[in-house]
């Protein structure tokens, strides 16, 4: 089958052809994958940074967005069968670790991911646990329904906290931002202030639903967030984009007693007034992990169910992956949504 691949410790993937592993555990799944999507791990992986020098170890099958369709099930799987139409957990979690045992396997200590640590999904089939798929039963084109792992990211930040009738900032509208801006409007937060400097971006974000768009290029963003709150700052604060200044700046416009949800993930260290802007402010940090399994992938479900999610505008382009060199341009030039690639 056709593969897209990390085969060498620098920058590019390459198509190598492996055989089908049609040998199945007792839980184990074969699918046939329908559509990858990139994320932004890919790209790291593809430029072979620091991060992916000191995570992954080559060669591996890269990719861990995707959906498709069961072909073939080990005789212990009950829950799915074949022809059904899945996504996927791309974290393979332990089940014995006590993060685990006690409900919380987003955060499992031995968590592998697919793409990373195993053989992922930029190839023609995969194997899965069964415990893993999310079967659709929405009747959505397959090729959308790859997105719904990195749309878990966007559902677990935006409803760690409770936004329905709050005013939350979202900080970024990369992808994932963008379908946070998406989840704010469908539960029915008061007000939605997307913070973004891309144009293409901050266009979609208006498109799904943000109220207001602010480009921190153009405005002071501080100033601007305390105008459209009458001066006491955002009741929530969804953070997407792992940019050093936009984190530093969301503590000074959140409001006291308010919520902060951490999703991007930055190199900076960053610099905070501990006392003045957390302690006296009374505010609430979350780090975002993963999806909490299986709450976030149930109220994904729903919401795709309900035809609530936009992924007309979410999914900005579909590209054969054997054209990857494209796909990865496409995404680094910022002028996107979610690329998704078809084997």
């Amino acid at each position: 089958m056709f593969t897209l691949s990390k085969t060498k410790r620098e920058k590019g993937l390459e198509v190598v052809q492996k055989d089908i592993d049609n040998t199945l555990l007792d839980h184990e799944v074969l699918i046939e994958v329908l559509s990858a999507s990139l994320c932004g791990t890919d790209v790291h992986i593809y430029n072979w940074d620091a991060w992916a020098a000191n995570r992954m170890n080559p060669p591996l099958t890269v990719g861990h967005e995707f959906s498709g369709r069961v072909t073939k099930v080990g005789k212990g799987v009950d829950r799915v069968k074949v022809g059904d139409i899945v996504s996927s957990e791309t974290h393979i979690v332990c089940g014995q670790c006590e993060f685990c045992r006690t409900g919380r396997g987003h955060i499992c200590q031995n968590t592998k991911i697919i793409g990373v640590d195993t053989d992922g999904c930029f190839a023609e089939m995969i194997k899965m646990p069964e415990a893993n798929l999310i079967i659709d039963k929405s009747g959505t084109d397959p090729k959308y329904l790859s997105v719904l792992e990195p749309l878990g990211n966007a559902v677990h930040t935006m409803l760690h906290f409770d936004i329905i009738g709050k005013t939350v900032a979202v900080i970024g509208c990369g992808p994932i931002g963008l379908m946070g801006v998406n989840v704010a409007k469908i539960v029915g937060a008061k007000k939605i202030i997307a913070i973004e400097v891309n144009p293409f971006r901050m266009k979609l974000a208006k498109e799904i639903g943000a109220d207001v768009v602010i480009n921190p290029k153009e405005e002071d963003v501080i100033k601007r967030v305390l105008e459209e709150t009458n001066g006491l700052g955002v009741d929530v604060v969804t953070e997407f984009s792992g940019h050093k200044t936009a984190i530093e700046q969301s503590f000074k416009y959140i409001k006291k007693g308010g919520h902060m949800a951490l999703l991007g993930i930055t190199p900076d260290k960053i610099e905070v007034d501990l006392s003045n802007d957390i302690v006296f402010k009374g505010i609430t940090i979350y780090g975002v992990t993963g999806r909490k399994m299986y709450e976030n992938w149930n109220q994904v479900s729903a919401f795709i169910e309900a035809k609530r999610i936009q992924f007309d505008k979410i999914v900005t382009h579909v590209i054969k992956m054997e054209n990857f060199e494209e796909a990865f341009k496409i995404m680094a030039s910022g002028n996107s949504g979610k690329v998704v690639m078809i084997p």
